[in-house]
């Protein structure tokens, strides 16, 4: 039998035996539980990151692996072109609804922050916090989801970040997302910018999402058939834009708080009143019916797939007609008008003639809703 040295020749050094790579099971995604290893930055942390986030999330930004991304921007004048940056909290309880999850309204919060100011929104970073004992295939359903509304709407995930806490210190997961757009030159929209006479129109049926998450609560549950409205809006807010250039002066995404805290925030900033009229707010007869159950006000439900606009009047038709046009705002109204008030009050012409002050929401009336 030839030996090792016998193979090498004489007088030299024996080969290098090869170095047997310490293989890692695959993630159990179906039985597996979330440990405080995958948040400790070693090897089951490179697993879970390699095998369920950079899965769902592939795109080159990810593969360059580095701690931050390195991304290209649309070209622009310096002196004109400007970016848009905002971020989000989502803490939503329960995680899973009628119509979405918290994966993938991570993903249109933060892309409608960004699209509130006219931008297109280019990219998202995103930060999990997991608790202890999450299930596995619970998050992977949730990556997923946030992956497939990232593509939807065209804007990758480009960075991220994983933290694990101790059991008990958490509450299943939390994700925080980042969004960055470019804002094209000429387009200035701020809360500040509504003007007695200009209208303000909304983009469908509001507290949707707010009634279809308050129907999975333990304590609330009940029977719906309404879905979460959860939606990327940017879409919408850029075929507004073309339809009358310079017009839409307020665009808002009525979340917390829902239309009416929305409104009393514009109202502040721009130094003016607004009068809306009730019998023009679109509101499901579902949505009516259970927030009449639950003693809630529809006006004060959150939205997530809903925008408000404050327009110049002169365009407000034109801007309407688009809204429609487009599948996110097919049932598009217009609710109201700015008006001429030193106290800066909301207030709504009702159904039976008389008006009342639609006041800012007092306290927290639905906790955790996104």
């Amino acid at each position: 039998m030839r030996t090792e040295h016998d193979q090498a020749g004489a007088g030299e050094a024996p080969a290098p035996k090869p170095v047997k790579k310490n293989y890692i099971r695959p993630l159990d995604i179906k039985h597996g539980r979330i440990d405080m290893g995958h948040g400790a930055g070693g090897k089951a942390a490179a697993q879970l990151i390699e095998e369920l986030f950079l899965a769902a999330f592939d795109n080159e930004f990810l593969r360059q692996g580095d701690d931050g991304a390195v991304l290209a921007l649309p070209a622009f004048d310096p002196a004109e072109g400007r970016l848009v940056m905002a971020t989000d909290g989502h803490v939503i309880s329960p995680l899973f609804f009628p119509g979405g999850d918290i994966g993938c309204l991570s993903v249109h919060g933060t892309v409608n922050d960004v699209a509130m100011s006219g931008a297109r929104p280019l990219y998202l970073s995103a930060s999990f916090i997991i608790e202890e004992g999450f299930p596995l295939i619970d998050l992977q359903r949730i990556v997923q989801s946030m992956a497939a509304a990232s593509r939807e709407a065209g804007v990758p995930v480009v960075t991220g970040d994983t933290k694990v806490v101790e059991q008990g210190k958490g509450d299943g997961v939390f994700i925080s997302t980042t969004g960055v757009g470019v804002l094209p030159p000429g387009v200035s929209i701020s809360g500040r910018h509504a003007r007695p006479g200009d209208v303000v129109l909304v983009s469908g049926s509001i507290g949707d999402h707010g009634v279809a998450v308050l129907s999975q609560r333990e304590s609330l549950a009940f029977e719906t058939t309404i879905q979460s409205d959860t939606a990327a809006l940017h879409t919408l807010v850029a075929a507004m834009l073309a339809a009358a250039p310079g017009a839409v002066r307020v665009l808002r995404d009525p979340t917390r708080g829902g239309l009416a805290t929305t409104l009393n925030e514009v109202a502040r900033q721009s130094g003016v009143g607004m009068l809306l009229q009730e019998a023009a707010i679109p509101v499901k007869p579902q949505v009516d019916a259970a927030c009449e159950l639950l003693g809630l006000d529809p006006l004060y439900v959150a939205n997530e797939g809903k925008l408000i606009a404050v327009v110049a009047p002169e365009a407000a038709e034109a801007v309407l007609a688009a809204m429609r046009a487009h599948p996110l705002g097919q049932d598009a109204a217009r609710i109201g008008e700015v008006t001429t008030d030193p106290h800066h009050f909301v207030q709504m012409a009702t159904r039976f003639g008389g008006r009342r002050v639609v006041d800012w929401l007092s306290g927290e009336q639905l906790p955790r809703i996104c």
